[in-house]
């Protein structure tokens, strides 16, 4: 296995009688990206995440169906009811240049381009047209619009983020 695994989705609820899973897929625009996982790894409230072979994969909804060795019947599921779902980052395909996971955005420090802190990336959620990053500091929460416009660079190794924001995103007083 590579690096720390990553969440990609929540166990909703079981579908069916036959052990099938419902989860809440956290990669919107893709749910085909589901289909390519050898494995998939589910943790619950204690111990280590445990692993699975997805038997059967599909997008549904707004989430995804996953039927998964060793869990047969609606009662094995609804065990699982609640529970992360996890991946080894290797099987994640590449990206496009300027293209990033939320596991690589989350928790990075974003500045504006004269240096001033903005605060840290808690939280993404999609739009439709763009992610917005809700960016905190102390109090004080920010929704920066990741588009070409704001976002200058974003630097995975010293996991900083330098905006610039567009005109009323952030005000004197707020920095």
């Amino acid at each position: 296995m590579g690096e720390d695994l990553i969440v990609i989705g929540r166990i909703s609820r079981p579908h069916g009688l036959k052990g099938e899973i419902r989860i809440e897929y956290f990669n919107t625009e893709d749910p085909q990206l589901c289909s390519r996982y050898q494995n998939i790894f589910i943790q619950g409230d204690e111990g280590p995440p445990q692993p699975y072979h997805p038997i059967k994969i599909r997008p549904h909804k707004q989430g995804i169906l996953a039927t998964l060795e060793g869990i047969h019947t609606k009662e094995e599921a609804e065990r699982l009811r609640g529970n992360v779902v996890l991946v080894d980052p290797a099987e994640l395909p590449c990206l496009e240049e300027d293209e990033y996971y939320w596991h690589e955005i989350l928790g990075m420090r974003v500045v504006t381009e004269q240096g001033e802190d903005v605060g840290t990336v808690v939280d993404i959620f999609p739009t439709g047209s763009n992610d917005v990053y809700v960016v905190r500091e102390g109090t004080k929460e920010f929704l920066i619009p990741a588009i070409k416009d704001v976002i200058i660079t974003v630097n995975k190794e010293t996991r900083t983020m330098v905006i610039r924001p567009l005109q009323g995103l952030l005000e004197e007083d707020d920095l």
